[in-house]
């Protein structure tokens, strides 16, 4: 028979979440900010994230990081903000992926593992850690913000290496927005054509439906979000290649972690695929709960990230990693325009 919790356990147990309080309560608050200031804004391509980041190293930099803040700070970065890579599984089914076609599949794929391997080669030759050039490879290939975050747990690159990809992926990312629509049509492209370019190069879901979203013509809109969400998918098998890259090279009895949360994210879309065919409205509240508790989640951990974030370690980094994320964003670019006009 399995033994009760002895009396002293129970106390050790509720003294360590009484650690935890503070600093997630406040990495929570920050989060809630964070998305209250994009709904109130009503920019809907301002991702709360990279508001929750900012946030957080603006209070680093004027109060510090409080000694009663970091159990909590830590445990956001680490359990919570697995969770919500998990969670976030369920927001993009198999069938969506498949119903693309599988030419515009085999660009998503194409666009996801030709673009981190270039990154990481480029960014061994201008000198960029391998943990940044990483998390760069992996925000532009699959999905910006989500994916540096999910990179990191396997990269374990510096929270320095985290802020300052976040910031080049979001800018990268609004440039694209703002610039697609005009380059598409000076290039003569169909809404189609469009879409696919979009949804196969824009880093953020949110960016990617936006740039597709400004087409003059209906039809972009659609193909560019299905695009973009088979690049999603993507996320899982990325991080586990991810973790075997950063090994690669360790001797010993070193084994290569297993993402078990990469897992999770890939059974949670294959469970959302299975609700889709027998419990559609089933699927629809999962959906709906996955869409508001993870920027909750996602912003709270990245919250955490921006207080444990010096700003003297962040300007130490230099102009290489922003050099190494626009040419990351440059050649997804030329490599998703290439794809879709094969298409």
């Amino acid at each position: 028979m399995a033994q009760a919790a002895s009396p002293a356990s129970a106390q050790t147990g509720l003294a360590r979440y009484i650690a935890i309080a503070p600093g997630l309560l406040v990495c929570l608050a920050i989060a809630i900010v964070a998305i209250w200031l994009r709904d109130f804004s009503g920019i809907k391509i301002l991702n709360p994230v990279v508001v929750a980041l900012i946030i957080g190293i603006g209070i680093r930099a004027v109060f510090g990081l409080p000694a009663g803040w970091r159990p909590g700070t830590a445990y956001v970065v680490r359990p919570v903000l697995r969770a919500a890579i998990v969670i976030l599984g369920l927001q993009v089914t198999l069938s969506q992926m498949l119903s693309i076609g599988p030419y515009a599949l085999a660009l998503a794929v194409a666009a996801v593992a030709l673009t981190m391997v270039f990154t990481i080669w480029l960014g061994a030759r201008l000198g960029v850690d391998a943990p940044m050039a990483m998390l760069l490879g992996t925000g532009t290939g699959i999905c910006g913000a989500s994916a540096i975050v999910a990179a990191n747990q396997v990269a374990n690159g510096k929270q320095e290496d985290v802020a300052y990809a976040l910031a080049v992926i979001t800018l990268c990312g609004t440039v694209s927005v703002i610039a697609y629509p005009y380059i598409g049509q000076f290039l003569g492209l169909n809404a189609t054509t469009y879409g696919i370019w979009a949804g196969a190069s824009v880093h953020e879901v949110v960016q990617a439906v936006a740039a597709a979203g400004a087409w003059p013509t209906d039809g972009a809109v659609e193909v560019g979000t299905l695009t973009k969400l088979a690049r999603v998918v993507l996320l899982a098998p990325a991080v586990i290649a991810l973790g075997y890259w950063a090994t690669r090279g360790e001797k010993g009895n070193a084994k290569t972690p297993v993402p078990w949360f990469a897992i999770g994210f890939f059974a949670l879309v294959v469970a959302g695929d299975v609700l889709h065919r027998i419990a559609p409205d089933l699927q629809k509240l999962a959906v709906g709960f996955s869409r508001f508790v993870v920027p909750i989640m996602l912003s709270a951990s990245v919250a955490a990230l921006g207080l444990g974030t010096d700003l003297k370690a962040l300007k130490e980094k230099g102009a290489a990693p922003l050099l190494l994320g626009v040419c990351a964003t440059l050649f997804i670019a030329f490599l998703g325009l290439i794809g879709a006009r094969l298409v």
